[in-house]
């Protein structure tokens, strides 16, 4: 791979936040609404400007694992310290992005190791990566690794070390709901909505503790049982699970970054493995 390779990994994963972002309604996360709310309007634009400022680590990264061609626990370090060099300059342009940073740098890497890999094989890969221990990480713990402790959750680094379970559940929602029929955002939304359903997210559990993660999960199975955003019961009740995150400021922000990741993943090319295998 040359670095042209490595920048169009970069430029995809980028392109999959964005494209998160530009999702709308998405039940207490940022979108294109915020634009008309005084209040708002800057959160969301800088959201979408310090996206694009994830850029330049996305290559380092990917640059790092085409040198490095294995999986290594050097590796393991030298992503965990770009990462951090980026979540400064990501501060710079704004802040937010932490949780898809970690996702989207490994899965970055991880297609960097091998461009004929599918989508499933990319994210086995990544959970060989974030296996091994990053030695230069900080000792003091995070809020999200805090929480993981308190409440027994995953957090990002057990998803990562899973495989990153939801992403690939968030896969095999958007294969549903495009085999359905459903318009390529509705079939996004309701990704989002299949991953909030199950997943642990730490960010909930800091805000709303286990009884507004399990509100929250209960809100996004009901969309999808009834029917997903693409019928008019999905829709309503996605209105109404909208409606009441943002009253109670709940944000699942674990999941939106999930979601991107999931987006990165089905925006390679199938490869040498079956994207579905």
């Amino acid at each position: 791979m040359s670095s042209r390779e490595d920048e169009a990994l970069a430029y995809a994963a980028v392109t999959a936040l964005t494209g998160q972002l530009a999702l709308a309604p998405k039940p207490g996360l940022p979108d294109p609404r915020d634009l008309g709310a005084r209040a708002d309007r800057r959160d969301h634009r800088m959201l979408r400007w310090s996206a694009k400022a994830l850029a330049p680590g996305l290559v380092a990264m990917a640059a790092a694992a085409r040198r490095t061609g294995e999986p290594t626990p050097g590796l393991r370090t030298e992503l965990g310290a770009i990462g951090r060099c980026t979540e400064h300059s990501v501060g710079l342009a704004g802040g937010g992005h932490r949780g898809a940073l970690w996702a989207l740098g490994l899965l970055v890497a991880a297609a960097a190791l091998d461009p004929r890999a599918g989508a499933r094989d990319v994210a086995a890969t990544a959970k060989r990566i974030a296996a091994h221990t990053d030695k230069g990480a900080p000792r003091r713990p995070s809020r999200g690794s805090s929480v993981s402790a308190k409440y027994g959750a995953a957090g990002a680094r057990g998803e990562a070390r899973a495989g990153f379970p939801h992403v690939r559940r968030a896969l095999d929602a958007l294969t549903k709901a495009r085999s359905a029929g459903a318009t390529e955002e509705q079939a996004r939304l309701d990704a989002l909505l299949t991953v909030m359903s199950t997943l642990q997210d730490t960010e909930l559990l800091y805000t709303a503790g286990p009884i507004g993660l399990r509100h929250v999960q209960a809100g996004a199975r009901t969309v999808l049982e009834a029917g997903g955003t693409a019928t008019n019961a999905g829709a309503e009740a996605l209105t109404t699970l909208d409606t009441d995150l943002h009253t109670r400021a709940w944000s699942p922000r674990g999941s939106a970054g999930l979601l991107a990741g999931a987006l990165f993943l089905d925006s390679l090319p199938v490869g040498a493995g079956a994207r579905a295998a």
